[in-house]
């Protein structure tokens, strides 16, 4: 068995969200080893930085990831604390990635000072979103909304609200959850309205393969019915190519060994969606993810795909 290391030092963004994060990383690192030192080691990323544009334009998820990783590399830190959802489908075969304790709410909120639901916003009104995911829903669901990208940290996309440049945004429910807004979510958006990203949720630990120490480490933190879930998530999101500039979202729900996994595909502006769900055991989590994939593709996702990849040509 691997020795436990001494020191811990974390790779992390420097938004107050990924701060808090590490945080609860570090205290349950603490908690379980008391001699243990753990260091932060705060980053800005290149997804933290490019906020004027769509996500989807300047590169996707992996901006949010590569410089922890390039930290991990060159020996500056130990650990990375992601979360599941900013994680690309695939990362290098050097890397490990392991899910930290139980997943929170995964849903998305729905965030207003004058208005308790999407139900209940007049025709026109503006709603700010940072996903393409959401944006295809909710713009099949609600054809009378306006759209508009919403980028920045939590607190940053709330002080726009509330200076009155949005009607209404949406945000996940784990993170206004995790910074202590949670008196801010007005209503959550029920998965049969907006399925939400995968690994939305999950809080992930990122080190190098060959550190068995760590992975000694971390190994009591792991959730069973969370890694299921990412495991079935992630495998489906990696057959339908799951990006950024494609709408795409799962949800797992684990009930003992059971899984049943819901997933779809869609265009931006929700005029072309497919959606399908598989069930299963969780010891079978990637060949049901892998198949739910397949199945969208067949049923009309390989068309929309295509739609996508010669509009950005």
């Amino acid at each position: 068995m691997a020795e436990l290391p001494e020191r811990i030092r974390i790779a992390t963004r420097e938004s107050r969200l990924a701060m808090r994060q590490t945080e609860m990383v570090a205290e349950a690192l603490r908690a379980r080893h008391p001699r243990l030192a753990v260091e932060a080691v705060g980053m800005t990323t290149q997804g933290d930085r490019v906020l004027d544009r769509p996500l989807a334009q300047v590169g996707g998820k992996g901006l949010f990831v590569k410089e922890l990783e390039v930290a991990l590399d060159e020996g500056r830190a130990d650990i990375a604390v992601h979360s599941l959802k900013d994680v690309p489908m695939q990362i290098a075969p050097r890397f490990a990635l392991a899910t930290f304790g139980p997943r929170e709410d995964p849903h998305d909120a729905f965030v207003s000072v004058r208005f308790a639901s999407l139900e209940a916003l007049p025709a026109g009104s503006l709603v700010g979103t940072s996903s393409l995911r959401r944006e295809s829903q909710l713009r099949r669901a609600f054809p009378a909304l306006r759209f508009k990208p919403l980028r920045g940290n939590v607190n940053t996309r709330l002080a726009k609200l509330d200076a009155g440049e949005f009607d209404a945004i949406i945000l996940a429910a784990a993170g206004l959850k995790r910074l202590g807004f949670e008196g801010r979510i007005r209503a959550r958006l029920p998965e049969a309205l907006a399925l939400p990203a995968i690994g939305q949720g999950i809080l992930a630990i990122e080190a190098l393969r060959e550190r068995g120490d760590i992975a000694a480490l971390l190994a009591p933190f792991v959730d069973a019915p969370t890694a299921c879930a990412a495991r079935a998530e992630r495998a489906f999101g990696l057959v339908v190519e799951g990006s950024c500039d494609v709408p795409l979202g799962a949800l797992a729900e684990v009930r003992g060994d059971s899984l049943t996994l819901e997933g779809f595909i869609g265009l931006p502006d929700g005029t072309r969606l497919v959606r399908d769900r598989v069930a299963g055991a969780c010891g079978q989590a990637e060949p049901l993810g892998a198949d739910l994939g397949q199945r969208l593709l067949a049923a009309g996702g390989r068309e929309i795909l295509d739609l996508l990849a010669r509009r950005s040509a």
